[in-house]
């Protein structure tokens, strides 16, 4: 069981480095999304009242969840009826669907490489399509700004989140990396769909927003030990994280990206603007230096770093516990 568990974890972490999300394959967040999508619409025609759409949200939220986990488990039950061979390579697929690290790092690429040519309008268009705020007044700083943010809070919750639940269940007998993941999965997507305080989510989408808050809290603060000691300057990215993070309104965001600041010596924060309304987020972090592409592959590329750290410790963890129960 061991020895099968280290086996899916490094088969997932090589096919999302070398494949990722391949356009056009189904994907389970495409099936999770329209599942949320379809509840949400019945529940606004059908609920008004405040409370009966916090209940609402409260079944979505534990519905979804609780589905995912069956689902993988499910798929990985048929799969290992037909051959051992043939559940290895289903959980390995279920469970890199689960990691972000090739799709995180083509986005920021498709934005970075007509920046680089000087074509700010396309680096404009292409960030629309992965951030929320308004982008066609943003001018280089403030792209690489949006660039960088996104890159350092999806770190978390897109990479490195989805790992720590897949080495929590990897180690839980009965349990696996693949159920844990997609459960996590599950409430990330939950949250990215209906985890806002504006109308109409309010009410329907409070309880994912928080679940997906709980369950975040401590890997996100892994990530930011993890950081700093890739930094090489531990204290000071967490004494950075405390004085600044905490100002942030999500209790998670906002100490992953400042994480990554403070390591690599930029500013992130400011006035953004959302369908012509202009929000400040904190500043995070100090500016010591200004934004640049390479600033952002280095941050992807300690991203990287922490998520093979992660992915060894885990892999002869696994192995070396299999090898004690083999005596």
């Amino acid at each position: 069981m061991w020895f099968e568990q280290a086996a899916v974890l490094a088969l997932a972490a090589g096919l999302d480095f070398y494949l990722g999300d391949p356009w056009g394959w189904p994907h389970p967040v495409q099936v999770m999304g329209w599942g949320i999508g379809a509840y949400s619409q019945a529940v606004f025609r059908v609920i008004k009242a405040p409370v009966g759409q916090r209940l609402a949200g409260i079944v979505l939220g534990s519905g979804l969840i609780l589905g995912s986990s069956l689902a993988g488990w499910g798929l990985l039950w048929l799969a290992r009826a037909v051959s051992p061979a043939l559940e290895l390579l289903v959980g390995a697929v279920l469970l890199a669907s689960c990691f972000a690290g090739r799709s995180l790092r083509q986005a920021a690429e498709a934005v970075l490489r007509p920046l680089q040519q000087g074509n700010l309008a396309e680096a404009r268009q292409q960030l629309s399509r992965y951030v929320g705020r308004d982008t066609a007044e943003l001018d280089r700083a403030e792209v690489l700004r949006a660039v960088m943010e996104t890159v350092t809070e999806n770190a978390t919750d897109g990479v490195l989140a989805p790992l720590f639940y897949a080495v929590v269940g990897a180690f839980l007998p009965g349990v696996g990396s693949v159920p844990l993941a997609l459960a996590y999965k599950a409430a990330s997507t939950l949250d990215s769909m209906v985890g806002y305080r504006e109308a109409p989510y309010t009410h329907l989408g409070w309880f994912s927003a928080r679940l997906e808050d709980g369950l975040t809290w401590l890997p996100c603060r892994l990530v930011v030990v993890t950081i700093g000691l890739l930094s090489g300057q531990p204290r000071r990215v967490w004494r950075i994280c405390q004085r600044d993070a905490i100002a942030d309104p999500s209790p998670n965001a906002g100490w992953s990206e400042c994480a990554y600041a403070a390591a690599l010596g930029v500013q992130l924060g400011g006035p953004n603007r959302y369908r012509g309304v202009i929000k400040v987020k904190p500043k995070l972090a100090d500016d010591l230096q200004p934004i640049t592409p390479d600033l952002i592959r280095q941050a992807m590329e300690l991203t990287r770093l922490a998520f093979l750290i992660g992915l060894c410790s885990a892999i002869a963890g696994l192995i070396g516990w299999g090898l004690l129960n083999l005596r």
